[in-house]
């Protein structure tokens, strides 16, 4: 394996069938409560059954965020996150995990985008996800990733156009982050019979595996994202909420992920879809 090809293929090997339903991608905010505990919280997920993490830096204007993970992101700010912090802890976690960090396109071109790729990639991260990057500017993004071995994850959502969504699919790497309802991050409570429809518009545009996110919470909800066919399951509010409520917080969302884990397990992954 090239050591440009590394990020891109650890990501593949995460989504690989194994010992899950679907590879189990617990969201993590960077800084908060502060950021030795983000990384303590990190190797907690690690340690419960995380395939895969998505790392969140803090940003004071975060469109695609609820007000659970909003609120995380603010006070990580105030307690003195930065960039060069949770790039930090993405190279912490980075050797045991495959790490994918969620930034706005703002902290990626303030400082140029050669220049931001370059040090994502020195952390061994594996893959960026920039919710807010225009159409236009992805290919500059996705060129400057794709040197390093990095994937540049797309987002669909319900709404996105079928030209749209089949020209992202076609140049996907690493997954296709697919937004299971339109609005912000947030627990839902009635998802499961959204799944099938949206899950299989987008595994009809794109080769690449399909990860669901956005409002997924329990154990049961996972599954169902799983048997309507989603090879990812992202779990993102719940996780941040258990640790803003808890006097351990690593413990607290080390077990969170734990459920998770153990309801998306299966004997036979690739046999359950």
């Amino acid at each position: 394996m090239s050591e440009a090809s590394d990020g891109v293929a650890r990501l593949a090997a995460a989504f690989a069938p194994g010992s899950k339903r679907a590879a189990l991608m617990p969201y993590l905010m960077g800084g908060f409560p502060t950021l030795e505990e983000s990384a303590r919280i990190g190797e907690a997920y690690v340690r419960a059954g995380a395939d895969v993490i998505e790392l969140g830096m803090p940003y004071s204007d975060p469109l695609a965020d609820g007000p659970v993970i909003h609120d995380a992101g603010t006070r990580a700010l105030a307690a003195g996150a930065n960039v060069a912090g949770v790039l930090e802890v993405a190279r912490a976690l980075a050797p045991s995990v495959p790490v994918v960090l969620m930034c706005y396109a703002n902290m990626v071109f303030a400082p140029g985008v050669e220049a931001f790729v370059e040090r994502l990639a020195r952390t061994g991260a594996c893959g960026l996800i920039v919710p807010d990057l225009p159409y236009g500017e992805a290919p500059e993004v996705g060129d400057a990733c794709e040197r390093r071995g990095i994937a540049l994850v797309p987002l669909v959502a319900p709404t996105t156009p079928p030209e749209r969504l089949d020209a992202i699919g076609a140049q996907a790497q690493g997954f296709v982050y697919t937004v299971s309802v339109v609005g912000t991050t947030g627990e839902r409570r009635a998802l499961g019979e959204r799944f099938a429809e949206v899950v299989a518009r987008t595994k009809g545009a794109t080769d690449a595996p399909v990860a669901l996110g956005f409002g997924i919470s329990t154990p049961e909800q996972a599954v169902q994202a799983a048997e309507a066919g989603a090879d990812g399951v992202i779990v993102g509010t719940r996780l941040v909420r258990a640790a803003a409520e808890a006097e351990f917080p690593a413990e607290a969302a080390g077990e969170v992920v734990a459920g998770l884990a153990a309801g998306l397990s299966a004997p036979d992954r690739s046999a359950s879809r």
